[in-house]
């Protein structure tokens, strides 16, 4: 199993950090390198317990599903995605959100595993753990920046 911790400050209340992070929407504008698009479940505005969303895009030449579920919510402190279907053998996304001074300190913690033994291993360590990191790097900036400019 890998598991990708960061860590991101936002120039916002906790609440619109919250939001912004289970926004559709968001997701979708940070995903657009990879065409990312929401096709089923909650496919706009705010995903909320229990709802899910299917996610298709395109990752390393391909056109991949990924449909997630929201088992997990406390309001405005912690949510959970997590995969019900998909090209993972596990995927678990958890998003926590902590407010000191104005400044919402966002944590994720992604903790996935690859199917196919070995060879998803090896997948893993050359290429997936450094694009997963990417995509949240690329997907945390664009909150950063519609939360910081929402106020």
């Amino acid at each position: 199993m890998t598991t990708i911790h960061l860590t991101t400050k936002i120039k916002a209340s906790k609440q619109i950090v919250f939001d912004a992070s289970r926004n559709i929407d968001i997701h979708q504008q940070s995903a657009s390198k990879s065409n990312e698009k929401a096709i089923a479940g909650t496919t706009s505005g705010l995903i909320n317990l229990n709802e899910t969303v299917t996610w298709r895009g395109k990752h390393f030449g391909f056109y991949l599903t990924h449909k997630s579920r929201i088992p997990v919510m406390n309001f405005y402190d912690y949510f959970v995605d997590e995969m019900e279907k998909g090209k993972f053998k596990s995927f678990r996304h958890e998003h926590i959100f902590e407010e000191e001074n104005g400044v919402t300190t966002m944590k994720d913690k992604l903790q996935y595993e690859t199917p196919f033994g070995i060879l998803g291993e090896l997948f893993d360590i050359l290429f997936l753990e450094k694009h997963l990191t990417n995509f949240l790097l690329e997907r945390n900036k664009v909150l950063k920046e519609v939360c910081e400019t929402a106020l």
